[in-house]
């Protein structure tokens, strides 16, 4: 495992190289690190995950597997062992993790109100009204964004924001399909006009000139840590929002519960968050989705217009 964390990780993004570490020594060097690695059986590996699966969630099962199967794969390429056992070993479903949610509607002009005055505002509102992933807009420079659009255009052309990186690995977005341009909201090219001009303001000797919308108060780009904590702050008195239960990717499914709840068609809503098919929406916002089978009923009675 240690062969594998110092030299199988090369060319790896660091935040993957830390998961793996951490998941490594926490959980399977404590646990098989005295093993030798040709006694090592696939009965072995499956109670070890057994016990994991009762205290930890299926993604955390999952990351376990990857790592030891990675680091067996290794030690057989270099004569270590004749075969991987991990590979024959699926990974069972661990505990539930805590289900995502999303804001009603008043519970979201709550969260806009108290946000105003704080430096998060612009972000929170961007990621509430178009359905960015904080990836997306931690990621996102100026010269992708166009507030002016051009109306004289045929058709005309809306102002518009073009998500098309992400912090990920290299820069890209999560997927192909997660690379969209979106039309801004009206309450958002405003707001970002007043960002734009307050960021300008704050340059000092010490700005660094990332081009970043959102930034640190010396233009360097922010971590999801920070970017957390600065939300919880700014919506800590929030009227029916406890910001301890909240965080920021959590305005995205808000987005896809606002949008749901006013009859916005799914295949609509999939092309806006970026989803390469409705199935991928549905599995992953199914919370958030308001149910639409009771759609043909609805139908039937207005083309029938009958009093039954």
């Amino acid at each position: 495992m240690n062969d594998w964390l110092t030299y199988g990780l090369n060319g790896r993004d660091s935040a993957t190289v830390k998961t793996c570490t951490i998941l490594c020594r926490t959980h399977i060097i404590p646990a098989l690190g005295a093993r030798k690695l040709r006694d090592l059986s696939a009965e072995d590996v499956d109670k070890w995950l057994a016990t994991k699966a009762k205290t930890h969630s299926t993604r955390t099962l999952q990351g376990l597997h990857g790592c030891l199967n990675r680091a067996i794969k290794r030690a057989m390429a270099r004569d270590k062992v004749k075969r991987n056992v991990v590979a024959l070993c699926s990974v069972p479903k661990g505990r539930e993790g805590c289900p995502s949610k999303a804001l009603t509607f008043a519970q979201a002009e709550a969260v806009l109100q108290t946000a105003e005055s704080s430096r998060m505002y612009a972000y929170i509102v961007l990621s509430l009204l178009t359905g960015a992933r904080t990836e997306e807009l931690r990621a996102l420079t100026w010269d992708h964004v166009n507030l002016d659009g051009a109306p004289d255009a045929s058709p005309p052309i809306p102002p518009h924001v073009a998500v098309w990186r992400s912090v990920r690995a290299g820069g890209d977005t999560k997927t192909r399909k997660s690379r969209r341009t979106l039309a801004l909201p009206r309450r958002c090219v405003d707001l970002l006009r007043q960002h734009q001009s307050a960021q300008q303001g704050e340059q000092g000797e010490a700005w660094s000139d990332n081009g970043l919308v959102f930034a640190s108060a010396t233009g360097k780009p922010l971590d999801a840590a920070n970017v957390r904590r600065d939300f919880r702050n700014a919506i800590k008195d929030a009227e029916g929002v406890d910001p301890t239960e909240w965080t920021p990717r959590e305005l995205r499914h808000s987005f896809v519960s606002l949008l749901s709840d006013n009859g916005i068609p799914l295949e609509e809503i999939s092309r806006l968050v970026g989803h390469s098919s409705t199935a991928v929406t549905e599995a992953v916002y199914r919370k958030q989705i308001r149910p639409v089978l009771q759609g043909g009923a609805v139908a039937m009675d207005r083309i029938f217009d009958r009093d039954w």
